[in-house]
């Protein structure tokens, strides 16, 4: 017996026939799903203290349930200090399981332990159907102990579907549960 998380369930069972509806698509293949969330937070303090890479890449790790890698320089910028190749920050790309997995954690847990959370800007669209947000401390997430952490740094969250156009997308993010701000403004 294998595994299936939640949220991917209830894609299949709810989210696609909800989508089939209101885009009146005519197979299941054109309903759009999600691809891969991408984690990113740049670290810009790396270069004077190569620490806080290790630090980050643990935090990440612990996050994400998947290995974190350092995000390394492609060139060389005299005025921030910079040379190629230095890390200056840490990414972790999550697919299926375990990206149904995280998408879980951050609207159940995570974005409801955000301080004076009134919702994610619907600003974040690409044109393309893909969606990407900052979050402004990593301690939102449980998996983080306070009493560890050394510096208080933010993150990318990137959301890539196989949305042609952005109201897909934001209807198929909706579904799975992210909390859009209200847009009634008269």
């Amino acid at each position: 017996m294998s595994y299936t998380p939640r949220l991917q369930s209830q894609y299949k069972s709810e989210i696609v026939p909800a989508l089939m509806k209101q885009f009146e698509y005519k197979t299941v293949m054109q309903v759009p799903r999600l691809v891969k969330i991408s984690l990113n937070q740049g670290i810009g303090a790396a270069l004077t203290d190569k620490k806080l890479i290790d630090y980050g890449i643990e935090e990440m790790t612990a996050i994400s349930g998947q290995k974190a890698v350092p995000t390394i320089s492609k060139k060389d910028v005299s005025n921030f200090k910079l040379r190629r190749g230095n890390p200056i920050g840490v990414r972790v790309t999550l697919r299926g399981v375990k990206m149904y997995e995280f998408l879980e954690r951050l609207v159940a847990v995570a974005l409801p332990r955000v301080r004076d959370f009134r919702g994610i800007n619907d600003k974040g669209f690409d044109g393309r159907g893909n969606y990407s947000f900052g979050v402004t401390e990593q301690i939102i997430f449980p998996e983080i102990d306070i009493d560890k952490i050394n510096k208080i740094n933010g993150m990318d969250i990137t959301f890539v579907t196989t949305a042609k156009t952005d109201a897909e997308a934001m209807a198929l993010l909706k579904e799975f549960g992210l909390p859009f701000k209200n847009q009634k403004k008269e």
